[in-house]
């Protein structure tokens, strides 16, 4: 594969000194491999961001391999299929190539990321951007899959058609992404075009003027008028005179560039385009699809001339693949496979970094505890603080397993195939097919599983998205669902090899799935009536997923989970230790200590305080005579700690909520997770290991230490019946699939709707949801015979 073909019909311009950052920008059409090149280019050290005022993610990192005197800066933006947007995505990559965003900086250099194997398609953007007039190159990605398809291309003929230096590559591979980067540094450099605002030509320094392409083959009316509404943005927008052409096109033809920025433009520019399109109405042109037509004509023509078909066409491997995995029922089938795999995966791989986890923990709070003195500095950091944000980020790898399973599916093409499986259903119940991809990221975070449904083009159905999207499963409810299977569901294998732990996460996970399409269909026939428009959707081909950007994925993704962990988690745990703690009743320590000394003394005359009674026990603990006062003083550690909660600041909120939480069959201790848990879900973790872990009195022995599963499977009413059974663990994680319990995802939805009216009908609905389906599966399971 030759390395590039350069074409030196326009030279690479400099806008700033050599001390400033070179600015080039990815744009490309979506599935084209842009990220994995600019993964590539970056080295995986990207910059992770918003650009300003909206929710889109903005991606930056400075490339490897720039010379330190010219560092590069790279911008991978949004893929599009066009400069026409059809969603916000779209609009951001259209603004930044227009000068439209005052914290993006100018672009030195456009870097036009084709897809080979589908090069008609790709070059009607391709054309348009080189348009624009910016200094470009094209990267001509997949080259393997187009010589896989039988189809040469002559990269030459292409270069020389398009004006522009064309790269031909597989960025996956790395293969030709050297040749790329160096083009990049010789363009940080070069200084050919003079330090100047955009202007319709420019001139390097041998005096050669170049002005911007034009692709389009112009019917002479519609010429006519484009450069006469061309003249007046030159004159109205000097700053961006190179821009006026391609943008006069966008404007005349596109009646959604003046009616969706009608703050841009003038009343002049408007009232010109309205005078425009009547005299070209009159004259028979149809405005809307004349440029369209003409663009699509010059870029079949391009294609046609630079492709040679080698073999003649058939299906390919995807093609092939695609009858299996998109069948209306083995497709299902699959689908259905995939996820129970992924849902047992996850409790089968992750048991051994767990288990490790927990001894590190556990070693941990044992080491602060002999270093520190018996006090209520020692319990918080010990208690409140190890134990309880150990006590959430032990399901790491849990996360990290989810978060590995999901990159999988997306780097591989798969998830464009379940978003075309699940369109039927989404259909049904009023929802659009796009909307199934921000529900399924939804099982990560809702949060970036919100912000993709900007794709969605109609208002409502994206707004149905929003409401619904949470009701998926996401990782932050992972850890409640483990640590409630763990203690109330017991191991049986099911037909010998599959776990009923592992069934029941994942009838949770389909819970949720049902929940929202129930809501969405809900929603559809009442408040956001409106038919959902046809599926229109690429299905990209499949590809070898490539090592190092899936677990860079996975680590970018967890690494949020353990910055929550260490910030919000470790704030709230503070406050539950704080809440928990005080405020101390000393007529309860008194009477306890009393019944101390009066049970050691009976076996250990000598003794004489409570304090030498507590000195006393881990010296005979493991001594069989003395079996029974180490058992009565654990029953007396335990009902101090009980006492001390049940007087405690969040034993009297718990106290609080419990008529509200007892038809589901949850006692006081469950309402303080809950309620601490509205900030986060995996909050419930955390607390229910500072409540089980407050008061408890440290022995020196690490085994005595109870998990917090073993803490739960112990816990029992007054009467001596367990707390947590089977019917009250599935009720609770029931509660915890429907509540909007996630203080960061209100936030976002208040962002994407630009008010507080829906995020607070959102928690509305969803805790009333929650309280409903828990009663139902509560009283329920009660009236079957479940207990």
């Amino acid at each position: 594969m030759p390395e590039h073909v350069p074409n030196v019909s326009q030279p690479l311009r400099r806008s700033t000194g050599a001390s400033a950052t070179f600015t080039a920008v990815l744009t490309g059409n979506p599935n084209c491999g842009k990220t994995t090149l600019f993964n590539a280019l970056t080295g995986l050290r990207a910059r992770v961001g918003n650009y300003a005022g909206v929710t889109v993610e903005r991606k930056e990192g400075a490339m490897v391999g720039a010379d330190p005197e010219y560092p590069v800066t790279l911008l991978d933006l949004p893929g599009t299929y066009s400069l026409s947007p059809q969603s916000l995505d779209e609009q951001i990559a259209r603004d930044v190539l227009f000068r439209r965003l005052k914290d993006v900086p100018e672009p030195d250099l456009i870097i036009v990321v084709v897809d080979a194997s589908n090069l008609q398609r790709n070059l009607y953007y391709a054309t348009q951007v080189i348009e624009l007039g910016y200094p470009t190159l094209v990267a001509l990605n997949m080259m393997d899959v187009a010589q896989a398809n039988g189809q040469e291309l002559d990269l030459k003929g292409l270069s020389a058609a398009l004006g522009v230096p064309v790269f031909p590559l597989v960025a996956s591979a790395g293969t030709g992404v050297n040749g790329l980067r160096d083009a990049v540094n010789d363009a940080a450099r070069s200084n050919r075009f003079p330090e100047s605002s955009l202007t319709s030509k420019a001139t390097d320094q041998l005096g050669h003027t170049y002005e911007p392409r034009s692709f389009a083959e112009l019917p002479e009316t519609f010429g006519r008028e484009a450069q006469a509404l061309e003249a007046r943005l030159e004159r109205l927008f000097p700053h961006r005179e190179r821009l006026a052409s391609a943008e006069a096109l966008l404007v005349l033809s596109d009646d959604k560039v003046l009616n969706a920025h009608r703050e841009l433009y003038p009343a002049e520019i408007a009232d010109a385009v309205a005078a425009a399109r009547s005299r070209l109405e009159a004259a028979g042109v149809d405005w809307r699809s004349a440029a369209i037509e003409a663009r699509y004509a010059r870029v079949f023509a391009i294609a046609q001339h630079v492709t040679t078909e080698t073999t003649i066409p058939g299906d390919t491997m995807s093609d092939k693949l695609d009858r299996v995995l998109t069948h209306r029922v083995w497709g299902l089938l699959i689908f259905v496979g995939i996820m129970a795999l992924m849902f047992q995966s996850i409790f089968t791989f992750a048991t051994i970094p767990m288990d490790a986890i927990k001894k590190a923990v556990n070693w941990c709070a044992g080491t602060v505890t002999q270093l520190l003195g018996a006090g209520d500095l020692q319990d918080l950091i010990a208690n409140g603080v190890i134990q309880g944000v150990g006590a959430v980020i032990v399901f790491l790898p849990q996360i990290c397993l989810l978060f590995l399973f999901i990159a999988l599916l997306e780097d591989t093409g798969y998830m464009a195939r379940a978003a075309f499986l699940m369109d039927r259903l989404m259909s049904r119940v009023g929802l659009h097919g796009k909307s199934f991809i921000p529900m399924l990221s939804s099982f990560a975070c809702a949060i970036p599983g919100i912000m993709a449904t900007r794709t969605i083009e109609s208002p409502k159905d994206r707004l149905v998205t929003i409401l619904v999207a949470p009701l998926m499963s996401c990782s932050a409810r992972l850890p409640v669902y483990t640590v409630l299977i763990a203690a109330c569901i017991p191991p049986t294998q099911l037909f010998g090899f599959v776990g009923l732990p592992g069934l029941t996460l994942l009838g949770m996970y389909l819970l949720g799935i049902v929940g929202a399409l129930g809501m969405a269909w809900l929603f559809k026939r009442t408040l956001l009536r409106g038919e959902p428009p046809p599926l229109i959707l690429e299905l990209p081909p499949y590809k070898r997923p490539v090592t190092k950007v899936i677990l860079r994925h996975m680590w970018d993704r967890s690494k949020l989970f353990l910055r929550r962990a260490g910030t919000v988690i470790l704030g709230i745990n503070i406050l539950l230790w704080f809440l928990a703690t005080y405020p101390r009743n000393p007529a309860v320590d008194a009477g306890i200590d009393a019944r101390r000394v009066a049970a050691a003394q009976a076996m250990l005359p000598e003794i004489r305080s409570a304090e030498e009674a507590l000195r006393k026990i881990p010296e005979v603990r493991a001594q069989p005579a003395f079996k029974q006062l180490v058992e009565q003083f654990e029953a007396l550690d335990k009902e101090q700690a009980g006492e001390h909660l049940r007087q405690s600041f969040a034993g009297r909120l718990g106290h609080g909520v419990e008529p509200l939480i007892r038809p589901l069959g949850f006692d006081w201790k469950i309402g303080i997770g809950i309620v601490a848990s509205f900030a986060a879900r995996e909050v419930f973790v955390s607390t229910m290991s500072v409540v089980y872990n407050v008061g408890k009195v440290d022995t020196g022995d690490s085994a005595s230490t109870a998990s917090l599963v073993e803490t739960l499977k112990s816990e029992t009413w007054a009467d001596g019946t367990p707390v947590y059974t089977t019917l009250t663990g599935v009720t609770l994680m029931v509660f915890y699939v429907f509540a909007m319990q996630c203080v960061s995802t209100i936030a976002i939805v208040r962002r994407e709707t630009n008010g507080w009216k829906w995020p607070l009908f959102q928690l509305a609905y969803m805790t009333a949801l929650a309280w409903i389906a828990a009663w139902v599966t509560y009283q329920g399971g009660r009236l079957l015979g479940f207990v």
